[in-house]
């Protein structure tokens, strides 16, 4: 039990320190996707 909170510490420690190197490509991959879809939008 100890060893799993303790992954679990690490885990959370490891997400709040790269929390903004998973944010970013989400962003810009979800803006492309909208950008997309508006797109098709406006040609169809």
């Amino acid at each position: 039990m100890q060893a799993i909170q303790n992954s679990y510490h690490g885990f959370t420690l490891l997400v709040g320190v790269n929390w903004d190197r998973l944010i970013y490509p989400a962003t810009i991959a979800a803006s492309l996707l909208l950008g997309a879809f508006i797109g098709t939008l406006i040609i169809g």
